[in-house]
């Protein structure tokens, strides 16, 4: 236990001695009481996958007792586009366990994830949280093992060019200020993150550098650790509200979107993934990838092309997955390969002796832990829905590990060179029209055991339709100033 709590950021495991998973009503208060805090924030996603905020002044004790314990009421029809305004009250209800101390607040303020409820106290079978909530139980119960999944946020600042140090074009990957820029919001952005409880792994500058119209354009990357998925689902959420409200701070603009200008390297929301069963990572084995692992991505290829309706939303998304972008187009997958749309990164197999290697006078044995195998699927971006589409992906694992054939798919998709030399792979949408039209020929999968409601999945094709883009490549290819209108358009997506 004092492993988990010993240098743990998170203000709230520090001060209450235990981990976040234990927080109860009490606790909070508790640190409530002990920290000065004045105000209470309710936060809950949008159906446009965005943070909300309800703001409360604490009162007295009995008051805060008592919004800890009822939560609220909202208008569930301005949040959710299928709710009507006939009958559109919803409960939200705090989930303890993700309490964090709101760093951007002038008065002492402490924030909670709230889940939606209906009028008869029941969950919100279409509301974000449960939607990932209802997948994993099922693939849980179903196949005895969990999922974990990481994101990698990629996001552009926008500033003016130094002319000191300019930067170089499409050569940003893990350069290093002064040739890279902002490094310090993405710092201090992470930094906030793990104090609100967010399992961090690295931060890095990422390739794509972009200098238009005197505009410096700076890529950056946060990536996060394995954690169950509506964990994941939660925090990438709330990562990238703190990476907007850093960035706001110091008067800069912060984009997610899959493109920023035409030709330059777009921004993915990579997620990878892991299959996890009595704490033992079933994706690899000292001989390497597992047949669990194998029939993981054969449910991610075989879904991969309704997967885009909720991680490539907007029409721009169908700029970045363009071949020679290392963004995917084919539905295929490969080790360390990055013309996949699913690929098998280095997961520290059989390499024991690194550490001794570069350490001569190291003698102390390397910490037993879990390994560290994941797979990555590289087709979402920053419009991606978080909770839908980690709840997607949670219903296409469970389609691979029970489909008979998934070990000869998987067999049969693998590429061992660039994906571009197999010309019998089928491809990924090019439009939101066609993955709505793909995501209602596999509704079935997605609906079954009750996980996405009918009509849920019926907005979201029909929102995906609204923007008319099928051909759009045809149609705007060479028209510069239609491009730019559409990419400007969409430039805070997600």
């Amino acid at each position: 236990m004092q492993d988990i709590i010993a240098l743990n950021p998170n203000k709230l495991v520090q001060y209450l001695d235990k981990p976040a998973e234990d927080f109860t009503r009490k606790d909070i208060i508790k640190f409530i009481e002990g920290n000065g805090i004045k105000m209470l924030n309710f936060r809950y996603i949008g159906g446009d996958g965005r943070l909300k905020t309800l703001s409360f002044v604490i009162n007295n004790k009995k008051h805060l007792d008592q919004i800890l314990s009822t939560g609220e009421r909202v208008d569930g029809s301005s949040l959710f586009s299928f709710i009507g305004a006939s009958s559109s009250d919803l409960y939200v209800v705090p989930r303890f366990k993700t309490a964090f101390i709101n760093p951007f607040s002038e008065a002492p303020t402490l924030d909670i994830l709230c889940a939606y409820y209906t009028s008869e106290g029941k969950p919100l079978e279409s509301s974000p949280e449960n939607i990932v909530r209802k997948a994993h139980k099922v693939l849980k119960e179903r196949t005895g093992v969990t999922m974990e999944a990481l994101g990698e946020l990629e996001f552009y600042l926008f500033s003016e060019v130094d002319s000191i140090y300019p930067i170089v074009q499409q050569k940003g990957y893990h350069e290093s200020h002064p040739f890279s820029k902002w490094g310090a919001i993405r710092l201090e952005a992470m930094r906030l993150i793990s104090e609100m409880g967010g399992q961090i792994k690295y931060g890095h500058a990422e390739v794509g550098n972009i200098i238009h119209n005197n505009i410096e354009m700076v890529q950056h990357e946060i990536e996060f650790l394995p954690t169950p998925v509506e964990d994941a689902a939660d925090l990438l959420v709330l990562a990238k509200w703190v990476i907007r409200e850093v960035a706001y701070k110091y008067n800069l603009e912060v984009s997610f979107a899959p493109k920023i200008i035409v030709g330059h390297a777009g921004s993915g929301f990579h997620i990878h993934t892991r299959l996890v069963k009595d704490n033992k990572n079933m994706m690899a084995d000292k001989n390497g990838l597992t047949d669990t692992a194998k029939k993981l991505i054969a449910g991610f290829l075989q879904m991969a092309p309704s997967l885009t309706a909720f991680g490539n939303t907007v029409p721009t998304s169908f700029l970045r997955l363009v071949p020679h972008q290392e963004a995917p187009t084919s539905i295929c997958w490969g080790d360390r390969n990055r013309s996949v749309l699913v690929r098998v990164p280095l997961g520290w197999i059989g390499v024991d002796n690194m550490i001794k290697d570069a350490n001569p006078k190291e003698q102390d044995e390397a910490p037993e832990c879990m390994n560290n195998q994941t797979v990555e699927l590289r087709s979402p971006d920053g419009s991606a829905n978080v909770h839908q589409l980690l709840a997607g992906m949670t219903i296409a694992a469970l389609y691979g590990l029970e489909q008979e054939d998934s070990l000869k798919i998987a067999e049969q998709l693998y590429v061992s060179v660039d994906a571009s030399t197999r010309s019998d792979l089928k491809q990924l949408p090019a439009s939101c029209w066609e993955a709505a039209d793909v995501l209602l020929k596999d509704r079935e999968i997605y609906e079954k055991y009750g996980v996405f409601p009918p009509g849920m999945i019926d907005k979201l094709a029909a929102n995906l339709k609204a923007y008319k883009d099928e051909n759009m490549s045809e149609k705007l290819f060479g028209n510069a100033d239609a491009l730019k209108e559409m990419v400007n358009k969409f430039i805070h997506c997600g």
